[in-house]
């Protein structure tokens, strides 16, 4: 029998492992595309009737706006949590990536804390103006406070968005370490998701503006990862 031959031909290592197709930087990009547009929609749709009263409670609760509005909200955090999770990937290689997990993991918590609320804001509160447009005889305005200051459902929408502050600090943070992406780009994210607790005690003008901010924020992130995404597809 004859020796194998061998070719010389270099022996191929192994492959180094892609980004899932659902935590790439191009569906990060999409997700915080998304987000931004929705921040956006959220308080410019939303009713702004006198919710101090039961006519303005009925006419903005009951209506077909505040359901959307709030939808868009919700749509918003869910695409932010992808967005993250995007980031992460784009900077796992990077001295940066441990902050941009710590960014994942934290904002993923605050999205997560932060929906329930937002849910119940929603469809409940929708559902009491409905019937109480009906003539259903109950106090709304003493069930609306009951639920939106309610010990649990409160301080977990406020650990929620607090974590969700948290988790875009950080990705601000790994993103000015990493080099990857426009040094400043984090920051309106940040600031934006930091200022989401004080905006609800402000008038209806100040809340839209601040979507835009947060509507910035989630673009200038989005550009980012998008160009680098495709950088890193034509090498």
């Amino acid at each position: 029998m004859s020796a194998a031959r061998t070719t010389g031909a270099p022996t191929a290592g192994p492959a180094t492992p892609r980004p899932s197709s659902l935590s790439s930087p191009s569906l990060g990009a999409a997700a915080l595309a998304v987000a931004g547009v929705m921040f956006i929609a959220y308080p410019a749709v939303r009713p702004w009737d006198d919710e101090s009263t039961v006519a303005g409670a009925i006419a903005a609760m009951s209506s077909g706006a505040w359901i959307a509005s709030h939808l868009f909200g919700i749509i918003g955090f869910i695409s932010v949590a992808l967005g993250l999770l995007g980031l992460r990937d784009l900077l796992a290689p990077t001295p940066a990536g441990p902050t941009a997990f710590a960014a994942l993991v934290t904002g993923w918590i605050g999205v997560g804390l932060t929906l329930p609320y937002y849910g119940a804001e929603d469809f409940a509160l929708h559902a009491m103006a409905v019937r109480a447009a009906g003539g259903d005889r109950f106090d709304l305005l003493a069930m609306v406070e009951e639920f939106r200051f309610a010990p649990v459902a409160a301080t977990t929408f406020a650990l929620g968005l607090l974590a969700l502050a948290a988790g875009t600090v950080l990705a601000a943070v790994a993103i000015w370490r990493s080099g990857r992406l426009p040094r400043y780009s984090g920051v309106p994210f940040a600031v934006g998701f930091a200022l989401f607790i004080p905006q609800f005690y402000t008038p209806a003008g100040v809340r839209i503006a601040h979507g835009v901010l947060v509507a910035v924020g989630c673009l200038w992130v989005a550009l980012g990862l998008w160009r680098a995404g495709r950088r890193d597809t034509a090498r």
